[in-house]
Order: C-alpha cells, then sequence, then structure tokens
C-alpha cells in the first residue's frame, strides 16, 4: 500500500473527515518529489524496526512548526489528527512515528546538513510560482533567547549552552542571553529569501550581505546596516540602496534631506517585523528549542520553511 493511499477504513470515511484547507493547499502546490531527492542523501539508520519514509518524517516536521507542537505533542497529534495523516501521507491504519523516531530524525538533518538545501528548494518552487515579486528585500534581525539559562555572573565557561552569547541592545535596558536570527525578507509578499542564526552578540551588519539575494530591486534596512562599503556593494550591482542613514561623530545630526529619505524608508522597512512577531507569538519562537548553534540554525531554516509555505498557500493567485 502507498502513502497516498487512505487505506480500507479510509475509503468508508467522509470526504469531509479530517479536512484542513490550508494544509490541502500546501500539499497540492508543493512538489514533494523534489524534496524526496534531497532526503535520499540521508544516511539509513541502523538496525530494528523498518524506518519511516524520510518524505513521512520531513512532512511530520513541518506540521511541528506549523503548529508549534513538541515532539510529545506532534506524536499525539498524529495518533489523533486525521488531517495531519493525510499531509504526511499516513493511512488510518498505519503507526505514527513517536516521539524519539521524530528526535532522531531531525538530528540526522542536522548531521546531514540538509536544510539550507531543502530551504533553498522550496524557494526555487516559489520562484517557479512567480510568487517572489524581487522588487525589494527587506533585512532585519530579532534575538532569540536560549534554551537554557544565562551563565552565573556572564562567565562563558559555565554556560550550558556553549555557542549562546549575550548581546546588549542600544537604548534598551539589561542584556539578553541566546541568539540572534538575521532574515531577508521579500517585499510585498513577506516570503522569507534567507535566514541566518547566530549567537547574539553578533552585530546585524555582519552578515547583512549573506542576506541580500542580488537578484532584487532594492534593499530596504534600518540604520544598523548603513555601512560606505555596503551601498557601494549596491550600487556596483545595479540595486537600489534603501538603507537608512545614521548619525556619526562628524555629523550628529542628519541632514534634512537624510532625515527625509529615512522616514519615506521606515515604514516599508518596518514590514520585516510582522515576520519576527509572526515567530513569536504565533510560532512561538521566542526561545530557541535546542543547544548549540548547528541544531538551532537547521532549526530556523525549518522555521522559515514552514513559515514560507503557510504563506504561500495563502497568497491569491
Amino acid at each position: 500500500m502507498t502513502r497516498d493511499q487512505l487505506g480500507f477504513l479510509g475509503a468508508f470515511a467522509a470526504s469531509k473527515l479530517g479536512k484542513n484547507d490550508r494544509l490541502d493547499r500546501i500539499a497540492e502546490a508543493t512538489k514533494w518529489y523534489r524534496f524526496e531527492k534531497l532526503l535520499r542523501r540521508l544516511k539509513p539508520e541502523g538496525a530494528g524496526r523498518p524506518p519511516f519514509d524520510p518524505l513521512v518524517m520531513f512532512k511530520a516536521l513541518l506540521l511541528q512548526q506549523l503548529y508549534t507542537l513538541s515532539d510529545a505533542g506532534l506524536e499525539e497529534a498524529l495518533n489523533d489528527r486525521v488531517s495531519f495523516r493525510r499531509f504526511i501521507g499516513l493511512t488510518l491504519e498505519a503507526d505514527a512515528p513517536d516521539h524519539t523516531t521524530l528526535c532522531r530524525f531531525r538530528n540526522r538533518l542536522v548531521e546531514a546538513g540538509l536544510m539550507d538545501r531543502l530551504f533553498a528548494e522550496f524557494n526555487h518552487q516559489l520562484d517557479e510560482r512567480r510568487l517572489v515579486l524581487k522588487q525589494g528585500t527587506m533585512i532585519d534581525a530579532s534575538i532569540i533567547e536560549a534554551a537554557t539559562p544565562p551563565p552565573p555572573h556572564g562567565a562563558d565557561d559555565e554556560a550550558l549552552d556553549p555557542d549562546a552569547r549575550f548581546a546588549v541592545r542600544q537604548g534598551v535596558p539589561g542584556a539578553k542571553y541566546g541568539y540572534k536570527a538575521h532574515v531577508g525578507v521579500d517585499c510585498g509578499t513577506r516570503l522569507i529569501r534567507a535566514a541566518k542564526l547566530t549567537p547574539a552578540n553578533v552585530n546585524d551588519t555582519v552578515v547583512a550581505d549573506e542576506l541580500i539575494r542580488f537578484d532584487e530591486q532594492a534593499v530596504y534596512a534600518d540604520k544598523a546596516y548603513s555601512t560606505h562599503a555596503r551601498r557601494a556593494l549596491l550600487k556596483a550591482k545595479g540595486i537600489k540602496d534603501r538603507i537608512m542613514h545614521r548619525p556619526n561623530k562628524h555629523h550628529p545630526r542628519l541632514p534634512h534631506w537624510q532625515a527625509a529619505r529615512n522616514r519615506l524608508i521606515s515604514p516599508i522597512r518596518a514590514e520585516v517585523e510582522t515576520i519576527f512577531a509572526i515567530f513569536k507569538r504565533r510560532m512561538g519562537y521566542h526561545t530557541v528549542r535546542y543547544v548549540g548553534l548547528a541544531k538551532n540554525a537547521s532549526h530556523l531554516l525549518l522555521l522559515s520553511l514552514a513559515y514560507n509555505m503557510r504563506r504561500a498557500a495563502d497568497i491569491p493567485t
């Protein structure tokens, strides 16, 4: 029996049973066979019970991000919700993966370094569907707190997470401990085109050029990203510079034209903050889930991929 068959019980189920319009739209619009090809790179698990199809497991992890579930919560939902089983391709009679199997599969994805390719594959599909407008890329970053408590007295050698760091934001009292999520977002559609995780103490501007795709018409960013080198790079690539200006020691007050320019850029650039609001309020991403940069960086890409799938399903075509 193939994973596309609902099985004996499913043949008698009402057509509305377990119906989820958004998941149906995602399933129908996605070219899953391309993900399946990438997932073949995973090394097989050791001896034991027959493994689950990697595509089934990958789809389950996407559901986990979309519905903000723990591994145990995902296991329970897969055993309870018909719409979830339809989405991942499990028959009604089939066993669902348990939480330890889901955890092992996620770790295999991290070890294989596949999340970059899986994220890039779906963005390629978005390009093919002409959903990415490329009129501009908005770049920004947000601190995501660590899953472990901060080390006492800021001593990194006593940290439970060796990769998390403290960060102080200008004008914000206190320090945050954890990581920083950097994203590049398509203007108009709010689809994520690039995502990168760093320790929280890495300055926003350090990885900014990695968020630019160099096929967009403009780049929008706040004044934290203002450098002469970046402006020169954009000019050389024929991309409009829409980075806000900031004062410096030689010019403590911006000229009138720069202040006016900032006011025009600010509301456009601010759209990127919607992404972090969705991440934190709707997808539970105010704190990282795991310990270590590798696992958390892979999770950010998985979260961004799931977000893009949901966002693309909601864009009128």
